[in-house]
Formats: C-alpha cells, sequence, structure tokens
C-alpha cells in the first residue's frame, strides 16, 4: 500500500500553494493550476499534496489538534538550515533556529495554521 496524498484545508490556498512551491519544492500537478478553492501539488518525490480552502470544512472545523504537523526530512544540517535560512529570508515567522530535537536536527514553525517540522538525523 502506498500513502497517495495528503489533504489540508487552509486559509488562503493561493499563498499558500505559493508557499510550498517556493520553499518546499512543490510543483503544481499537471493537470490542475492552483486556485483560490484547491491546488494539488507534486512533491519533489511525487508525493501529492492536496490544498484545500476552510470553506469545504462543512462542520465549521478548521483546526488541527495541538500534535498534528506535517515533516519534511533533509539529508542533512546544512540543508535544514538553508530552508531556515530561506523561510527567514522570506518573511515567513520563525520562532526558533534549527536545534537538536530528540535524534533529529531542525526547527518547528506555523504556517497558515498547520505546524512543520524541518529535520534530519542529529549527530550523536
Amino acid at each position: 500500500m502506498t500513502l497517495n496524498h495528503l489533504n489540508l484545508t487552509v486559509n488562503n490556498v493561493t499563498d499558500a500553494a505559493h508557499f510550498f512551491q517556493t520553499y518546499l519544492g512543490f510543483t503544481a500537478a499537471n493537470d490542475h493550476q492552483p486556485n483560490e478553492a484547491m491546488a494539488i501539488l507534486t512533491g519533489p518525490d511525487g508525493f501529492l499534496l492536496v490544498l484545500m480552502h476552510n470553506r469545504f470544512n462543512d462542520k465549521g472545523n478548521s483546526t488541527y489538534p495541538d500534535a498534528f504537523h506535517i515533516g519534511f526530512y533533509l539529508p542533512d544540517q546544512a540543508a535544514v538550515h538553508h530552508i531556515w535560512q530561506q523561510l527567514h529570508d522570506g518573511g515567513i515567522a520563525l520562532t526558533e533556529t534549527p536545534r537538536r530535537i530528540r535524534k533529529t536536527f531542525g526547527f518547528y514553525f506555523q504556517y497558515d495554521n498547520i505546524l512543520i517540522e524541518i529535520t534530519t538525523p542529529g549527530k550523536d
């Protein structure tokens, strides 16, 4: 079995699609250009990320549980620092710098209503 896609709801689909494309290497899926309602993006590894506007939450629930997050694994600490610097230079709100997190090295930050983790294996 293969995980096919992840669907996240966001407050601004256009901005979120731009964020994932600019900083995390996603591209618009071949058959769908992002719009204000939905974006279908393909990650560097072929993974599909679907972004939908919060208005599609029929029951009004547009928040994730406190511990919910998505994580991106990078090859080394230099790559983690590089992404952090790109985000910082792009004006993305960052509340921490890369550091040791359990057995990894990385950082967390909020974008829209999503907690994002950027990590790599830590050096013991």
